[in-house]
This record gives C-alpha cells, sequence and structure tokens, in this order.
C-alpha cells in the first residue's frame, strides 16, 4: 500500500516540511509531526545524515563516529511540494511523503537503494521509540528487506560469515567480538549506524531492523556508490588512518608470555644471531608492579632502558602491554575513584571485573578506567609517558579494551560522556585515542597500537584490530579470513591475527606445526605481520603464567625454515606493503581488500570469502585445510592473472586449481605486476 493512499493518510497524521539552513550554504531537510523532528543532511560526497528526536529539537554534539564533513556538502539540493519533499547530495537521493517515511535513491537512475518500512500499516511507522525515561529510549529502526542483497561489514566476528544477509549480530563489544556499525551492501549504498548505544542488528529476510536499548535519539548515515567509493567517503567523514611506519610493516614476535627482561632478549638475540629480521618484540601483560600503575616491575625488568638500547642494536622495538584496568592495589585506585577517572556504576562498588594480581594468592576487585573522559586520558597518559615513552618505548598493546567485563551487564555502567547503555561500544575507540594524542603532544606522529576491540572512527587514532583470543585449528583459521574481509569493508584498513591462534596448540604436534605453517604465510600478507599464541603446555592463570614456547624455531626445522622465509619474503616485499599502507592512508582503500572491492562488476567476485587481494595487484588463497596440497582458486573476471611461483598466466573470470606444497601459499600478480616472490628468489 502506497504511503499517500487514504489508509496511509489516516493511519498516520500528515508532518509538515521545512527547508532548515545550516550555514555555509548548507541546508537540511526537516519534516516535523507527531511530536517528531526528523532531519535529513548532506554529511560527505553521495551522503545523508539522518537524524530523529521525539519530544524537542534534535540535539548536537551526541557521541558518534562522523567528523565534520566536507565542504562538497554546501552542494545539495532541497525540494519540497504538497505531500513529498527531496533532498538531493550528489549520487544519492531521499525522498520522504508527508508521513516522514524516508526512500532512498540513486539519483543517477532513480532506483531504489534502501527504504524505511513501517512496522505495521497502523502504527507504529519506520522509527519505534519505547521509553524509559529522562528522555531516554529504546530506539527501533526498520528497513525493507531485499532478497538478492548481500551484506558485508558489521567489524570483527567469528560467525564465518562472510555476506551477512540472515544474521541477528548484537552491537557490543567483547573479546574476538568487535562492533563496528557500519554495512557495506551489494545494492550500491553503504550505511553507518552513528550510534555508540549496546543493540543489535537483525539482517532478516522480512526486514532490516536497527535496535539501540538505551539512547536519545536515531541518528544514521548513508553513503551511495560502488564499494571502493563507500570506502573512501567511510575514511573521509569518519577518519583517515595515519601513515604505517616503515618499522610496522615487518614481523613481529609474541608469546604469552616472556617473564622476564632476560628471557625476552634472549629470543630477540637468538633471531639475530640466525640473521632472521626481527622488528617488534613484546612485552605482555603481567610485567607491571600492580595491574593500574602501568610501569616495569624491577624483579623482573632491572634495566628496561638497557633492555631498550639492546633491542635497537638489532633494529628491533619493543612493545608493551597497557591494561585499562586499575587493580585495588594499585597507588593509583584509590586517587582515580576520588577523581572520577574511573568508570562509574550506577549500583554497587566501582569495580568491574576480577583479576589475579600480583601480592595476593587471589583474585581481586579491578575498575576499568574510563576512557571516555579527557582528564582521566591524560592522567593514565602521564603514567604510561614516564613509565614507557621516555625510555624509548613508543608501541603499545591496548589489550583487553573493550573493556572486559566480568560480567557483561553495560547497563550498570556510568561513563563520562553517558549511560553505558548509550555510549558503552565507543570505549575501545577513545581509549586508542588516548595514546595518540598522547604521543602527539609528546611530538611523535609516529602512533601504532593494536587493539583488541574497535569502534567507528579507530582508524584515525592509529588502532591496529586483531582478532582477539581465538583457537588454534584450521576451522578457526578459515574463519579469520571472512572476519579480515569484513572488517576491512568496515573501514579498519590495520588487522591481523595472532598467527597459529591464541588458545593452545602444541608446537611438538605435526598437525598444529601445519596449522601454524600455513597460517604464518597467511600472516606475511596480513596488514600486521605478527606471531602470538599462548602455547602448550601453559602454566595455571596467575601473575607468574606462561605459555609453551612460540618462536619460530620451536616448531622444528622444516616449519622453522619455511616460516623463515616467509620473514625474508615479506622483507622483500616491504616497499609493495608501504605503498598500500600509503593508499589506505590517503584514499581508505584497505590492504587487505575483498574481490569485490576491486571488480565490482563480477557477480562472483561478491561471494569470495577463502581469498582477497593485497593491494591492488597481488591476489593471495590461503590453504585452509588439513593436508592439502592443493587448492582451487577464483581468479576475477576484469584481469589477467600471473602465478607468481610458476609464472603461468590465467584470464580472469575462472576457477584454476594451483599446486600448494607446505612451503608455498598460492599467489598471483595482477596485470602484469611484478613483485620479488617467486622462485628466482631462491624459493
Amino acid at each position: 500500500m502506497s504511503e499517500e493512499s487514504p489508509l496511509a493518510s489516516l493511519a498516520h497524521e500528515a508532518g509538515e516540511f521545512s527547508v532548515r539552513s545550516l550555514g555555509g550554504g548548507v541546508h537540511a531537510l526537516e519534516w516535523t509531526g507527531r511530536q517528531e523532528v526528523l532531519r535529513i543532511e548532506p554529511w560527505g560526497p553521495n551522503s545523508l545524515r539522518v537524524r530523529s528526536k521525539v519530544g524537542g529539537p534534535i540535539l548536537e554534539g551526541l557521541p558518534g563516529a562522523l567528523l565534520d564533513p566536507p565542504d562538497v556538502s554546501a552542494d545539495a539540493t532541497v525540494e519540497i511540494t504538497d505531500r513529498a519533499a527531496t533532498i538531493v547530495n550528489g549520487g544519492v537521493t531521499a525522498r520522504v511523503g508527508i508521513t516522514g517515511r524516508i526512500t532512498f535513491l540513486s539519483t543517477e537512475d532513480g532506483s531504489e537503494l534502501l527504504a524505511e518500512q513501517d512496522a505495521h500499516f497502523w502504527w507504529p511507522g519506520p522509527r519505534l521509540r519505547t521509553a524509559h525515561g529522562n528522555g531516554y529510549a529504546r530506539l527501533e529502526q526498520r528497513f525493507t528487506a531485499y532478497p538478492d542483497e548481500k551484506l558485508y561489514g558489521l567489524g570483527q566476528h567469528q560467525h564465518g560469515l562472510y555476506d551477512q544477509k540472515g544474521a541477528v549480530v548484537e552491537l557490543v563489544q567483547r573479546n574476538s567480538e568487535v562492533t563496528i556499525p557500519f554495512l557495506v551492501s551489494s545494492r550500491g549504498y553503504g550505511f553507518l549506524w552513528n550510534n555508540p548505544a549496546i543493540g543489535r542488528v537483525e539482517l532478516a529476510l522480512n526486514g532490516t531492523r536497527w535496535v539501540a536499548d538505551s539512547a536519545r535519539q536515531l541518528d544514521y548515515w548513508i553513503v551511495s556508490g560502488d564499494p571502493a567509493q563507500i570506502q573512501r567517503t567511510y575514511a573521509d567523514v569518519t577518519g583517515h588512518v595515519p601513515m604505517l611506519p616503515e618499522w610496522a610493516a615487518g614481523f613481529w614476535q609474541c608469546k604469552l608470555r616472556y617473564r622476564s627482561q632476560e628471557e625476552l632478549l634472549e629470543v630477540a638475540r637468538e633471531y639475530h644471531r640466525r640473521g632472521i629480521p626481527l622488528d617488534v618484540i613484546v612485552a605482555d601483560f603481567f610485567h607491571w608492579t600492580h595491574l593500574g600503575e602501568w610501569r616495569f616491575d624491577p624483579a623482573e625488568w632491572p634495566d628496561p632502558d638497557a633492555a631498550v638500547a639492546e633491542l635497537a642494536s638489532y633494529g628491533t622495538k619493543l612493545m608493551v602491554s597497557v591494561w585499562p584496568s586499575v587493580s585495588p592495589l594499585s597507588e593509583y585506585h584509590t586517587e582515580m575513584e576520588r577523581r572520577g577517572f574511573l568508570i562509574g556504576t550506577e549500583f554497587g562498588p566501582v569495580a568491574h571485573a576480577d583479576w589475579p594480581d600480583k601480592g595476593v594468592d587471589h583474585t581481586v576487585q579491578v575498575a576499568f578506567y574510563d576512557a571516555t573522559n579527557p582528564r582521566a586520558r591524560d592522567f593514565v597518559w602521564s603514567k604510561v609517558r614516564e613509565s614507557y615513552l621516555d625510555r624509548g618505548i613508543e608501541i603499545f598493546w591496548a589489550d583487553a579494551c573493550e573493556p572486559e567485563l566480568k560480567p557483561g551487564y553495560p547497563a550498570n555502567l556510568r561513563y563520562h560522556a553517558g549511560p553505558g547503555l548509550e555510549v558503552g561500544n565507543m570505549y575501545p575507540r577513545e581509549n586508542s585515542r588516548m595514546f595518540y594524542e598522547g604521543m602527539h603532544a609528546a611530538g611523535k606522529p609516529d602512533v601504532v597500537t593494536l587493539n583488541r576491540s574497535a569502534w567507528a572512527g579507530s582508524q584515525r587514532y592509529g588502532a591496529i584490530l586483531w582478532s582477539g583470543d581465538i583457537h588454534t585449528d584450521f576451522a578457526t583459521f578459515r574463519k579469520q579470513i571472512a572476519a579480515g574481509l569484513n572488517t576491512a569493508l568496515s573501514g579498519m584498513p590495520w588487522w591481523n591475527t595472532d598467527i597459529g591462534g591464541f588458545h593452545g596448540g602444541n608446537p611438538e604436534s605435526p598437525e598444529y606445526r601445519e596449522v601454524m605453517v600455513r597460517w604464518f604465510q597467511f600472516g606475511a600478507f596480513s596488514p600486521i605481520f605478527r606471531l602470538h599464541g599462548f602455547r602448550e603446555p601453559a602454566t595455571p592463570f596467575s601473575p607468574q603464567v606462561t605459555g609453551g614456547p612460540n618462536e619460530i624455531w620451536s616448531y622444528g626445522e622444516e616449519a622453522c625454515d619455511i616460516m623463515a622465509w616467509y620473514i625474508a619474503l615479506r622483507e622483500r616485499i616491504k616497499p609493495y606493503v608501504l605503498s598500500v599502507m600509503q593508499e589506505a592512508h590517503e584514499t581508505g582503500l584497505t590492504p587487505m581488500r575483498p574481490y569485490l572491492v576491486e571488480f565490482p562488476e563480477d557477480a562472483k567476485s561478491w561471494t569470495v570469502d577463502d581469498a582477497y587481494l593485497f593491494g591492488r595487484d597481488l591476489l593471495v588463497a590461503p590453504v585452509l585445510e588439513a593436508g592439502a596440497r592443493s587448492r582451487d582458486v577464483y581468479l576475477p573476471k576484469g584481469a589477467s592473472w600471473r602465478d607468481a611461483w610458476t609464472g603461468e598466466e590465467h584470464e580472469g573470470g575462472q576457477t584454476v586449481t594451483v599446486p600448494a606444497p607446505l612451503d608455498r601459499i598460492p599467489l598471483f600478480l595482477r596485470d602484469g605486476a611484478s613483485l620479488p616472490i617467486g622462485p628466482a628468489d631462491g624459493s
């Protein structure tokens, strides 16, 4: 039934349209009716932002992901008639009926991109508000479902799905489950739910529904274009990733955990003795005195300055783990609680998780600092700067930054930025912001942090996302490809996994050695090339915890030789890696690039979830099955492809079967591109 039918007019009171001047020649379209204000305004090229507020004017300055829009938004036009209104901004048009329902169209051909959908023909409409009181409500936004639509993005998840049509995805931050509420559609649009509230999205067959459990107004952003155009515009409006420093494009070594300065240095010395380049080595958690004191324990790290200097002589940088949690044993806990620098609670004490700490034989109730509070960020950074940066340590591992709540009850949290249900998903972004702003204030422009969680806009603060504490088998490895592709389509250029997975893995096991080798090959063609894991045999979890060995020589001579060769290969292609990172910095196009970004006209490219492009010129097809010594690879239509190992040429648009012995990951070069990979380089 059309919106302008008599029954529709009876079911919904007609509203009124108006044009609102936003300054600088920019105009927005507003509809008011049934106590609701609906504003649609240009927000970057080919983009529109939609906000809806019941019971008062649109609220400005609420937490979100969008930066100020580029000046091109002034080119938008608004037209109002008796029964409808339109706003046009480049390639996207929004048409609003008298009842306030929006349909988004392609300006070029008038085709429907996305339409709001009424929940019921009588009431409510597409935007539902269920009041909690005091201006807060459960907010719900509905859209039409399209049977042939494919949907990608939403951050990083472990469900193994690439196309997420049909999925229900919680909008909440958890270890290995990362909420970035941005979707790319096969219908030619991108969609950002510009709201850090806890909630969910349902991508059902009978409709799409976005839900915020508690917030003050609806806010979303839509952009039209092909996937590459969408990525570029998304970066423009949420922030471009900084340029990756040259050293960060190399090999990173880590395990859970090196228990002392000497243990860590001996690993670095062995890499140096073997002539294997090592760009980064990591001091994991419990290197500190107490959780939330952010300094080395002198019993385990007697001379950090000497360690940093020795590592530098090998061309290696030290990264340290900086947790956002604060033990009651920390000398700063009382002061931080008094000054309001810890996340507050609505009920009960200021405590968010139980965790082991040094000096006690039981867990303690720790709190998290409030990363949404600028003064709290400054306080924590002052300790990080004094303990680490002033010693020459410039790389930080922002672990447990969801934050890792136990129990996970965000409704009990009270942040500086607002109630936990309203703002909880933005915490990891604000935590990475602490490092970014602190480093820049110290005159250090190369900001690199390794983060277990992220939200929309995290990329602009130099945040690397990794896929969390995952398992160590081929099935889990397989899921990381889809997770990485969706992370890329969510606008996060810097991403990686724990090579070999995290939980377990016996270096003496032939079966696990195969997993490690195949995962390591994939790691060499990931944006960040980092080895980590909690290997067997593992000690009990305590401040003295450590896992089994996790250096490349831990896996036997054959595996070590293969992994050393791939480290050398990463060094050879580092100029290409850095050129890809430069492109990400300048344009927003991610290094790990789904086929559909480069080949949107090839329908099959929208379905490939086990291979990807690394930059424009290199196709990577990881081996994802135990015992496999060949694999089928689909080569996208619209280019020619040369096997990097054999030199054999293939036209795109076909599936080829190629050899994949244990020492080889299938790689293809696009349209005559040249990289130092193949047999001529000593493979």
